[in-house]
């Protein structure tokens, strides 16, 4: 089994949040989630005080897992967005590159089409982003820069208690 793990750092997740940002002002929602496929929050935007994102990042990762057997029942290899529309609030999904799923809440101050117009701008510009963290981190693992820190916590501490 592979580990696909990213480590974000401070600098790029302002960076992310300065996009999600920016789209929350442009399309006039509410808050926005930026979330991986297994459920953790990677950061959020707007709003949020009233909702348990926590909660809300497990479920909408789950509902996109379901959605993508869905789509293989249906002969698509996935449905790269997904729109869920109440009485007050609408949540608009759409993934951002392989690996995490940005999550835009709005209400009827602005339509779905202002928030798919400036989330598929977000998206891509948030893929670049996971890009260069991505190669970032491959460089770090060809160079011998990436270590695993649980055997260096290990180390240290067989180093402090063996005295």
């Amino acid at each position: 089994m592979t580990d696909d793990s990213l480590i974000i750092y401070e600098e790029e997740i302002n960076q992310i949040d300065a996009l999600i940002s920016k789209m929350l002002k442009g399309a006039e929602a509410k808050c926005a989630l930026l979330v991986d496929k297994d459920g953790h929050l990677i950061t959020r935007q707007g709003f949020t005080h009233s909702l348990d994102t926590t909660a809300l990042a497990a479920l909408l990762a789950g509902s996109f897992a379901s959605t993508k057997e869905i789509a293989r029942l249906v002969g698509e290899p996935e449905f790269s967005v997904l729109f869920h529309q109440g009485k007050k609030d609408n949540i608009h999904m759409s993934l951002v590159g392989e690996r995490s799923i940005l999550v835009v809440i709005f209400d009827d101050r602005t339509t779905i089409g202002m928030v798919r117009l400036y989330a598929r701008e977000t998206s891509i510009e948030l893929a670049k982003i996971f890009e260069k963290i991505q190669e970032k981190s491959g460089h770090q693992e060809e160079t011998g820069l990436s270590h695993d820190f649980t055997s260096q916590a290990e180390d240290k501490l067989d180093d402090i208690f063996q005295d």
